[in-house]
């Protein structure tokens, strides 16, 4: 089973402007080719699909796309979204509450926030064939987004969790995480947990996401999908499952920083055999004209700087020429 993960795809301001008069496809361009080669395909949706509503105050940038741009998604067959990020709620409960229903109404499931802690909290789980297939999705940004008992709002789960649960256990929603990541492996054959975290810039990843998440996959992740930087970071593996610290942004509308380059990211498809990963390949993309393209001239180079990043984890790659791809076997020891 292949399964292409995706990072930010924010679908507002410029993008959600072109799409009123371009084809749903158009935001993700010659990557549809390698997009429908995935069993399952899975990106951080960084927008609300929204009519309504009004911007939450004190935020300096906010994203809102039109409900019909659920047509976007549907056009590159994604499967599910994480809705766990800063910008799920940048035009309130109410533009919130209009985008869960756009996407039931596709068959577009999604994790990370609910209209209550419960429903941010719960997996989404399906069948590919006879392989089930789990998604959990948290934020560690946007704490006074916190679902509530009875309020809307998004998975949040600190990564330096200093807080104490009504049990007097200190860092009991990372403890919580953990124990959700547990029961839900036991159902499902291949587990994605997806971790919108940190902050936007440099490349370095946090000894705290490493230690994060080694327990993610100890609990029963078989991979670990951050996003929320704007550039990629470079792939960790633990117990032959991969890391994907930050898979940079997909799509948007965003000013290019010349040396970080945050119009440059992958698809980054695991390719895994009886629910077990085996191989993660990597597309290198480029945003241009508000959509993701194949790199042509620039893959390699985009290639050889994933490959640093990741050699500093101990995590080896190599360049498919034939392939256009930075190949990742994932059975060697590493981190």
């Amino acid at each position: 089973m292949l399964i292409a993960l995706l990072g930010d795809v924010m679908l507002g301001r410029l993008v959600n402007r072109h799409l009123a008069a371009a084809g749903p496809a158009y935001p993700w361009g010659d990557t549809l080719a390698v997009l429908e080669q995935a069993d399952v395909r899975v990106a951080n949706l960084e927008c609300v699909l929204a009519a309504g509503g009004e911007p939450e105050p004190g935020k300096i940038f906010h994203f809102r796309s039109d409900p019909k741009n659920v047509a976007s998604l549907l056009a590159a067959g994604i499967d599910v979204v994480s809705l766990a990020n800063n910008h799920v709620l940048d035009f309130g409960q109410d533009a919130f509450g209009e985008m869960l229903p756009a996407l039931d109404g596709c068959g577009i499931l999604h994790a990370g926030a609910g209209p209550d802690l419960e429903s941010a909290r719960r997996p989404s789980a399906w069948r590919v064939g006879a392989v089930a297939v789990g998604f959990i999705a948290f934020t560690d940004n946007e704490p006074g987004w916190e679902a509530g008992t009875a309020a809307p709002g998004v998975y949040y789960v600190p990564v330096e969790d200093v807080s104490v649960d009504e049990g007097g256990r200190r860092g009991g929603r990372r403890d919580g995480l953990l124990e959700l990541v547990a029961r839900t492996k036991a159902r499902v054959q291949v587990l994605i947990v997806s971790a919108h975290w940190g902050g936007n810039w440099g490349y370095d990843v946090p000894a705290g996401h490493q230690d994060f998440a080694r327990d993610l996959i100890e609990a029963g992740a078989d991979v670990v999908f951050g996003h929320s930087p704007h550039i990629f970071r470079g792939v960790g593996i633990h117990r032959n499952r991969p890391i994907i610290f930050s898979a940079g942004d997909f799509i948007d509308d965003y000013a290019v920083d010349p040396v970080e380059r945050n119009d440059q990211s992958f698809v980054f498809m695991l390719d895994t055999d009886a629910g077990a990963p085996r191989t993660l390949r990597l597309y290198p993309t480029i945003i241009a004209g508000f959509q993701a393209r194949l790199a042509r001239e620039s893959a390699p180079g985009i290639a050889a700087r994933m490959q640093r990043l990741s050699g500093q984890l101990g995590t080896l790659g190599y360049w498919n020429a034939s392939g256009r791809c930075l190949e990742i076997p994932l059975d060697r020891p590493a981190f």
